[in-house]
């Protein structure tokens, strides 16, 4: 059983957010060599492990072919858990775009960090919030599919579980190499050919490791559609 979800953070360091931000400091590589479930070791502990297990028999005991009298999947249901999740991504996404009045003023000469910092934080809520309650959703729409992608659901939602401790953990390190980036520009704005400019560059590469983090954490979600999606064309 395979998703793209449940491999999200084994390739965490080959997102778009981790390349984005690897311009600006080193970021760590991922270990060479390993395989999923080995690097997937190194982000749980003894007690998350047990959760794992624990998943794992119940998964064995769940059927995993279809069940008499369950509803075939629609196509309508598909589209429906999918318009959903672009409805989410293109909120969040001009949510990023917008820009608070405590940003617009003042000029590059007088710029802090400080309200960029609330505004990362704010929105980093706003999605964790948003595209957990989708991912939920998104989960109930698979176990309402088939007997197997109910077994997919659960083991979804123990991988989350065990692993969202350690995104909370990476996650702020990256707003801390985004103020790192802000005080770079502002540093080498004294000997830039034209004065305050830096202020610009900084906004726009501000919102595309905002960009980048969206896309990374609505990955779980995109691997839950897509299996969903091989499930209607194997109905069909």
């Amino acid at each position: 059983m395979r998703c793209k979800g449940l491999f999200l953070r084994s390739s965490f360091s080959s997102s778009r957010l981790v390349r984005q931000l690897s311009q600006w400091a080193p970021v760590d590589a991922d270990p060479r060599g390993m395989d999923f479930a080995e690097r997937l070791s190194l982000w749980l502990n003894a007690f998350d492990a047990i959760r794992l297990q624990s998943a794992h028999q119940t998964l064995r005991g769940m059927p995993a072919g279809a069940a008499n009298g369950r509803p075939a999947l629609t196509e309508s249901a598909v589209s429906d858990i999918t318009d959903e999740v672009q409805r989410v991504r293109t909120a969040l996404a001009a949510a990023i775009a917008y820009e608070p009045v405590a940003l617009s003023i003042g000029d590059a000469a007088d710029a802090i960090y400080a309200p960029y910092r609330q505004r990362h934080q704010e929105l980093q809520r706003q999605m964790e919030q948003r595209i957990g309650a989708l991912r939920e959703k998104a989960r109930q729409a698979l176990t309402r599919a088939s007997p197997r992608l109910g077994q997919l659901a659960v083991l979804d939602a123990v991988l989350e579980q065990g692993l969202a401790p350690r995104e909370q953990a990476l996650l702020p390190t990256a707003a801390t190499l985004i103020e790192r980036r802000f005080e770079q520009l502002r540093q080498a704005d004294a000997q830039a050919a034209q004065a305050g400019a830096w202020l610009e560059g900084f906004r726009r590469d501000w919102r595309l490791a905002l960009m980048a983090e969206l896309d990374l954490r609505m990955q779980a979600v995109a691997g839950l559609i897509d299996a969903l999606r091989n499930e209607l064309t194997n109905q069909q």
